[in-house]
């Protein structure tokens, strides 16, 4: 029997119930570290901040390597094991191994280039505290709720954790050398939010345990290795903008702009929630009626695109107002970085659609990665001089022109291709 999405009402509950619990993680993620970052801000000055910035964009690198690409590539073998407790089991205990595993390599390679690198050896301290948050990314399996679609769960277990340990930051960051103590509290937040979410697992009974095997971990490995790539690709224009502007300005530019890209992940966050909770239900869709998921994706772009179209919008008209409430008079520089940050929104809405929405379900993960990869290495081209001739705001342009290059490309991807999301009234598909 056909799968009729739109008329099947439990179905269209737990849908809503995961779109309105992502909003809520959003919420926490993005929302809440806004109300700290003032007062980091003033407390540790443009050029700590800026350092601890620089830190915490270089050690996203390392969460990047944990994650590998198991938020989407776990997301859809757990789909399809919701009523195999067995397979639940190994599958949560050999990605946890890998993670693990990942962990551990990537804390040699920290301390490899600290070693070696001068500026990482100058920010020693601020970049091991700040490891702390890899830690909290290896126990932290939103993955798995998300596969399971209960990720109300995960995130009423990710609030409380980063509700609790909020207040610490405005107790114990007093002066601008408190910046590694800033950076520790800022990994504890994910590491909480990691135990409480083990836990429930573990008082729910929801698996049991089951020895990690080296063959499940390799195929774990590749099966993400796609994601994994593309993830990558996509931190060289956003990370990496950072942690090269660190390389070849100093502090106070990545201050600037860190202080206005911590925004622009705030606006651009509530958008997502209702693309992570479609996505295990378009890869359903596209195995059991095709013509139902383009239906979904193309009602998702239109509907996804105007929102987003006005979240840009609205950010780059009142971006000295956002600016000025955040963080206080005089932060001009900041104001401008946001407003040539602020079509992102709409860029990533739409990229987000084409790539993870189409592309990913369809089995076009090659074509894909090549896209990301391909960007990025222009990321590169463009972010070296720029930011060295006009510092934050040149970092800003080029994060712009990448995104602009990823989107356009995925979209031509697809109207080649004549995949009915763009072509309305066509039947054809090629999946190559």
């Amino acid at each position: 029997m056909t799968l009729n999405f739109l008329n099947e009402k439990a179905v269209n509950r737990s849908l809503v119930r995961n779109i309105l619990s992502l909003f809520l993680l959003q919420g926490v993620n993005y929302l809440l570290p806004l109300f700290t970052l003032p007062y980091l801000v003033r407390t540790l000055g443009t050029e700590n901040f800026g350092r601890l910035g620089f830190c915490s964009a270089f050690i996203q690198y390392f969460v990047l390597l944990v994650d590998y690409g198991f938020n989407l590539s776990a997301t859809r073998v757990l789909a399809s094991q919701k009523q195999n407790q067995e397979k639940l089991s190994s599958t949560f205990w050999n990605i946890m191994a890998c993670k693990t595993i990942l962990g551990l390599l990537g804390a040699l390679i920290l301390l490899a280039l600290i070693d070696t690198v001068p500026t990482l050896k100058s920010n020693q301290g601020i970049l091991q505290f700040a490891y702390i948050q890899v830690v909290g990314t290896i126990l932290l399996p939103i993955w798995f709720f998300q596969g399971l679609e209960k990720i109300d769960k995960f995130a009423a277990c990710s609030l409380a954790a980063k509700i609790l340990i909020l207040p610490t930051i405005f107790f114990f960051v007093q002066k601008p050398e408190d910046v590694e103590l800033a950076a520790a509290l800022q990994g504890i937040t994910t590491l909480s939010s990691g135990l409480f979410a083990i836990g429930f697992i573990y008082h729910k009974k929801m698996i049991k345990w089951a020895y990690p095997s080296l063959k499940e971990i390799k195929t774990q490995l590749t099966e993400g290795w796609h994601v994994f790539l593309s993830t990558a690709a996509t931190s060289l224009y956003t990370t990496c903008t950072t942690v090269i502007l660190g390389f070849l300005t100093n502090s106070s530019a990545v201050g600037h702009f860190v202080a206005a890209d911590k925004i622009r992940q705030a606006v651009q966050g509530l958008i997502s929630p209702i693309s992570q909770a479609l996505y295990p239900r378009i890869n359903a869709l596209v195995e059991q009626d095709l013509t139902a998921a383009f239906k979904l994706i193309r009602k998702l772009l239109l509907r996804q695109g105007i929102a987003t179209a006005i979240l840009s919008t609205l950010l780059f008209i009142y971006a000295p107002l956002i600016v000025e409430t955040t963080y206080g008079a005089n932060h001009q520089e900041t104001t401008l970085v946001l407003q040539l940050l602020a079509p992102l929104p709409l860029l990533t809405g739409l990229s987000n659609v084409f790539g993870i929405q189409t592309m990913l379900p369809l089995g076009m993960s090659d074509l894909f990665s090549r896209i990301l990869i391909i960007s990025s290495i222009c990321s590169i081209i463009f972010v070296l001089p720029l930011s060295a001739h006009l510092g934050a705001k040149g970092a800003a342009i080029s994060v712009l022109f990448t995104e602009c290059l990823v989107t356009c490309s995925m979209g031509w991807a697809i109207y080649k291709r004549k995949i009915p999301i763009l072509h309305l009234s066509s039947q054809h598909l090629n999946r190559k």
